[in-house]
């Protein structure tokens, strides 16, 4: 996939696709139902096959900046990205810059939705951490908007992306663990492109070694305290109950530590958990959570450099900052 970025198309080149005047376009744009129905079907096949994004903002630009960004996340219940989006609404504000945040879940059609909401609005970039689909790949390579992949490395970024290798984190969850002497640990995966290379990362580093295949189950997006007491029912009914849970995020990792301990088990002498994200839950929670810590505030300072050094329609002068994670041994395993 090229990098190059496409000339963002304009009203004129719908009018001309169209066959219509600029101004016939412009009323439909703001009031459908005023254009003859003939007229509004050609005017919306042009929209549609040039990719045009109206723009919204009442009589236009002064400058090619409108101090605009939106923030793009799937959720914010029980989410691993409230530290970094709070850290990055706050720096963004206090340069004077607007934050529009939006909420995906798991709907290809509202990310969709929001992201050419955003474009109409001329942000100067969106920050995104979901999948991007080939229609959202259309959309913002066509606009002058910086587009920040953020959480993920990706090997073709559309814009930029700022985060780390979640293989990688997979891998050193699994290399301590096998430091500390545990034998069978069990995996618990969300539903997600991330959180499956994690896994996939904790698996192969954990087999090449000789080790048998973990245990594993799954859970929804987003993973939470509520889906622990059925974790923890299925880790139970196992021939062999597992040394360790290793789990998709500290929400999850404090579910199953009270499901443990209420069921007369000490943590970690009789199981040991292991968390995600190191949330503030992480440190305060008793036993305290071990887990792996990502630089929130400097995921938010990179992608903030990157705006401000961005020149519309020109592709970033860095496609990847990789911030790597650190695991942080506490108490629970």
């Amino acid at each position: 996939m090229s990098a190059s970025i496409d000339k963002t198309p304009t009203l004129d080149d719908v009018a001309a696709m169209a066959g219509v005047s600029t101004a016939t376009v412009s009323r439909f744009v703001n009031n459908p139902e005023v254009v003859a129905k003939g007229t509004a079907e050609r005017i919306r096949a042009a929209i549609a096959a040039t990719g045009y994004i109206p723009n919204l903002l009442a009589g236009g630009l002064a400058s090619s900046r409108s101090k605009m960004v939106a923030v793009l996340i799937p959720y914010l219940t029980d989410s691993i990205f409230n530290d970094t989006i709070q850290a990055m609404v706050e720096e963004l504000s206090a340069a004077g810059t607007t934050v529009m945040l939006g909420l995906t879940g798991v709907s290809e059609k509202r990310t969709e939705d929001l992201i050419r909401a955003a474009l109409s609005r001329r942000v100067d970039a969106i920050i995104f951490t979901g999948p991007v689909t080939p229609q959202v790949d259309a959309m913002v390579r066509r606009s002058p908007a910086l587009f920040i992949q953020m959480w993920d490395l990706p090997e073709d970024p559309i814009g930029m992306a700022v985060g780390f290798s979640h293989h990688a984190a997979g891998r050193d969850i699994a290399r301590f663990l096998m430091s500390r002497g545990y034998r069978r640990p069990h995996v618990v995966t969300a539903e997600g492109a991330r959180a499956n290379m994690r896994r996939a990362g904790f698996v192969e580093e954990w087999q090449a070694t000789g080790h048998e295949p973990p245990s594993e189950s799954s859970v929804q997006v987003p993973s939470s305290f509520g889906h622990a007491r059925r974790i923890f029912a299925e880790v139970r009914r196992l021939p062999e109950m597992p040394d360790v849970v290793v789990c998709g995020s500290d929400y999850l990792a404090q579910g199953v530590i009270v499901e443990a301990l209420a069921a007369g088990l000490r943590v970690p002498e009789d199981i040991a958990v292991v968390g995600f994200g190191n949330s503030s839950i992480a440190g305060e929670m008793r036993p305290t959570i071990t887990s792996v810590e990502v630089d929130g505030a400097r995921i938010a300072r990179e992608a903030i450099a990157a705006i401000r050094k961005h020149r519309p329609n020109q592709p970033p002068a860095e496609r990847w900052v990789d911030v790597g994670f650190r695991l942080v041994a506490r108490e629970s395993a």
